[in-house]
């Protein structure tokens, strides 16, 4: 019973500290833009094939 006594405050105040972080990126706008990344994805996908770097001549 007395570990109740720390375990259940320990847990609000974690619980606590998530809301805040939660509140903190819903007010500095880290929710603005969902798709934007996965359309940056999309948008520099090149269909081109990779260009070989140069290799040195093999000589005998």
């Amino acid at each position: 019973m007395s570990s109740l006594a720390w375990l259940i405050p320990c847990a609000l105040a974690i619980g606590g500290l998530a809301l805040a972080a939660f509140l903190w990126a819903m007010s500095s706008g880290q929710f603005e833009d969902l798709e934007g990344a996965g359309w940056r994805a999309i948008a520099n996908d090149d269909d081109r094939p990779l260009e070989r770097a140069p290799t040195p001549e093999r000589r005998p």
